[in-house]
């Protein structure tokens, strides 16, 4: 049990710093754009970031573990930092004039809103986690009916009325498809590591392993299918395949991970696991500092070496800051 729940911490942590590392990297020239995220539909390493860190949470959230007596007064600590998060954000890229593509989830929205909106929804429709899948897909579903009928035209147009709801149609309505995405990975979650019989049947690493690959191929399936038949793959629209192909990739991560098992040796540094009693309030600094570099420097312009110094310099303030915080037992854990 316990080398499965490392492994688990060690997924969490570098899906982190890849999303980290990728938001500034993407910004120079020696980034390849293959890895960028894509505009309306594709897929791209950089189109994982977002619902990479829904899922990483959903997998070992509260819900996951079979805690269901969430109280108002939790819910609002949980999802308040998250909502003034989202404001801070809107405000200061736009006091500074900080290059946002409006496409991505709209003038005003942005993806702290995005976490904020799933959080309340699953406040609200409390559900126990055996039937969080069964919810979740329904709400996938019925999204992606709903995308097929027309919808996917009118988030993908370029026009936009005055109002709010027009203005932020991107993050707005993708909401739904992260929503569910959420409850499918919490019944995942509950199913692989916290579920039923879990504590007896996770101490065969075998029996983790073979599941995991299991829903990892199932989920390649399921993408390649929709791809072809139903619709392309739309981090925007965040549709049906997008979620299957992000529960796809993200679970291949984790188990090859959980192969490590077969490995001896040290499983986790005390760097990985001060980033995993960190995690959202480390892609928030990594969110800063991006955005302190681009205010400082033209990096499109930058040369080739200058910008790995750059992200070597970055990397290391980033970890620096979360070592110290973690060694002076600061914790900033919330959603």
């Amino acid at each position: 049990m316990d080398s499965v729940r490392v492994n688990i911490s060690s997924y969490r942590v570098s899906m982190m710093l890849a999303t980290s590392l990728a938001i500034l990297a993407v910004d120079f020239k020696i980034f390849p754009r293959r890895y960028a995220k894509t505009e309306t539909y594709g897929t791209g390493l950089m189109d994982l970031g977002v619902g990479s860190f829904v899922l990483a949470n959903s997998l070992v959230s509260r819900q996951a573990r079979g805690s269901l007596n969430m109280t108002l007064q939790n819910a609002l600590r949980s999802t308040s930092p998250l909502i003034i998060l989202g404001f801070a954000r809107l405000i200061s890229t736009s006091s500074v004039n900080y290059q946002v593509h409006v496409g991505e989830y709209g003038v005003h929205w942005n993806f702290f809103f995005t976490l904020a909106a799933v959080a309340i929804l699953t406040f609200i429709i409390n559900v126990h986690p055996n039937y969080c899948g069964i919810l979740g897909s329904l709400i996938l579903i019925g999204y992606q009916a709903l995308l097929l009928c027309g919808l996917n035209k009118y988030i993908m147009s370029e026009e936009r009325k005055p109002d709010i709801f027009s203005q932020n149609k991107e993050g707005i309505f993708s909401i739904f498809g992260y929503w569910g995405m959420y409850l499918v990975g919490v019944r995942i979650g509950s199913y692989l590591f916290f579920g039923g019989n879990a504590d007896a049947t996770l101490k065969n690493k075998k029996w983790a392993t073979t599941r995991v690959w299991a829903l990892c191929l199932f989920f390649w399936l399921i993408t390649l299918l929709l791809d072809w038949y139903v619709e392309a793959v739309s981090r925007r629209m965040c549709n049906l395949a997008y979620v299957t192909f992000t529960l796809a990739a993200n679970l291949q991560v984790l188990a090859i991970l959980m192969l490590s098992d077969y490995v001896s040796g040290c499983k986790s540094s005390a760097l990985e696991e001060a980033f995993n009693r960190n995690l959202l309030a480390s892609f928030l600094l990594a969110n800063v500092l991006t955005g302190l570099v681009n205010l400082s420097i033209d990096t499109l312009s930058a040369s080739s070496i200058f910008a790995v110094a750059i992200l070597f310099a970055y990397a290391f303030v980033l970890s620096f800051s979360v070592g110290f915080a973690d060694f002076f037992g600061i914790k900033l854990k919330f959603w």
